[in-house]
């Protein structure tokens, strides 16, 4: 009989903590309490959009050796007993007086000794999903076993896919290259942005995502201004740029790329803008290898578009991708991260559109890659070389 686990075998699951433990025991670290939730899936599988809901804290500790153990909501019991996990431990959630922390403090006090050091996310891009006032009554139960940042242990094991989750990855990306490929079927002159925008995500849906949890985009006259507000009712209108950006969920694993059109035929300064993109974009592709820096990355394309005559848009021009939205590391001139062989990455350069008539607009290109020991390779369906033009 198959071992019972969802999303992945179960050895895929046995391999990441064995990656955990052995980091937290270059770390110093006794045991990992993880709280948010994409760690929380990353060590089990339980997947679920209940986290929508604050009203419940959900717990897994990671010892140095041994298998994890769920400390959790009632209510999440059935799921979490269909995924790997053998060691269970539940409380009727929620509880005003007692919202989990005396479990939690007699699970981590059974496991631990009293010098125990463990290790909790508080570094960038980590929170810690329950009521500060229990997380200080916990430090205060368990004492003199202490918390200390446990952010390293956890992200550099995550940053690195297994085959398995970059195949997640790829069919995240192919539902929505699928999705961007039928825009022209709602897109085009004379359609309201937010109209576009339902459509987009309709169509995501029937391609095979699971959900949609990050729509974004924007439309304007040789470019747009921001690329993270809400859609208004505004028509299209011959001459705008359309952006769609989108971060479908297929199993829990997200893609994020988007894609540009021009509504009518393209302008010279966009149409210049749009190459020297794509072109930096393959550029940075060729050129990337294991044991460069992020910030090697945004000077990539910052000096690519450079020389290609065009200004780089400001932010960052990538980020890590996979069970989260955007993951470490950042492609600003200040991130070192190492980049390593097994990474998702997004290229994401921007630039500005200069016209002689208007204000300078913003062009925002996207790819999603993996990185190989021999470069890159595309996860995502390549974006048109030539700008596609909508009717």
């Amino acid at each position: 009989m198959a071992e019972r686990s969802l999303i992945f075998p179960a050895e895929e699951f046995r391999t990441r903590v064995s990656r955990l433990q052995a980091e937290m025991s270059a770390q110093g670290l006794d045991v990992l309490f993880l709280t948010s939730a994409a760690d929380i899936f990353y060590v089990t599988g339980f997947l679920t959009r209940f986290w929508e809901s604050p009203a419940r804290p959900w717990f897994v500790i990671v010892p140095a050796s041994g298998d994890p153990v769920a400390v959790i909501p009632s209510i999440g019991a059935e799921l979490m007993g269909r995924t790997w996990m053998t060691q269970v431990r539940t409380w009727e959630a929620p509880d005003p007086t007692d919202d989990g922390v005396s479990l939690l403090a007699e699970t981590l006090c059974d496991l631990l000794p009293e010098s125990a050091r463990i290790g909790v996310p508080m570094g960038l891009e980590t929170q810690l999903r329950m009521p500060l006032a229990d997380y200080a009554r916990l430090a205060e139960r368990i004492a003199p076993r202490r918390f200390i940042d446990g952010t390293a242990a956890i992200q550099r094991v995550r940053e690195i896919k297994s085959a398995a989750e970059i195949e997640k990855i790829r069919r995240a990306c192919a539902i929505a290259g699928r999705a961007f490929a039928r825009v022209p079927e709602f897109a085009g002159q004379g359609r309201p942005l937010d109209g576009i925008f339902r459509a987009f995500q309709s169509a995501l849906l029937e391609e095979g995502a699971d959900w949609v949890s990050y729509v974004a985009g924007a439309a304007g006259p040789s470019g747009y201004d921001d690329v993270i507000s809400p859609a208004g009712p505004e028509p299209l209108q011959a001459g705008d740029v359309l952006m769609l950006d989108t971060g479908a969920v297929r199993d829990g694993h997200f893609c994020d790329f988007d894609r540009n059109f021009s509504v009518g035929p393209v302008s010279d300064p966009v149409r210049r803008t749009h190459a020297a993109l794509w072109e930096v974009t393959e550029a940075a592709m060729a050129q990337l290898r294991p044991g460069m820096r992020a910030n090697d990355a945004h000077r990539l394309l910052v000096e690519g578009l450079s020389a290609r005559g065009v200004a780089a848009g400001g932010g960052r021009l990538g980020h890590g991708l996979g069970i989260t939205l955007t993951e470490w590391p950042s492609f600003t001139p200040r991130d070192d991260t190492e980049l390593r062989e097994g990474m998702v990455l997004t290229l994401e350069p921007g630039a500005w559109v200069e016209t002689a008539d208007g204000p300078r607009r913003l062009l925002v290109h996207e790819e999603n890659i993996v990185l190989r020991a021999t470069g890159a390779e595309l996860l995502s369906p390549r974006a048109p070389e030539t700008l596609p033009e909508l009717s």
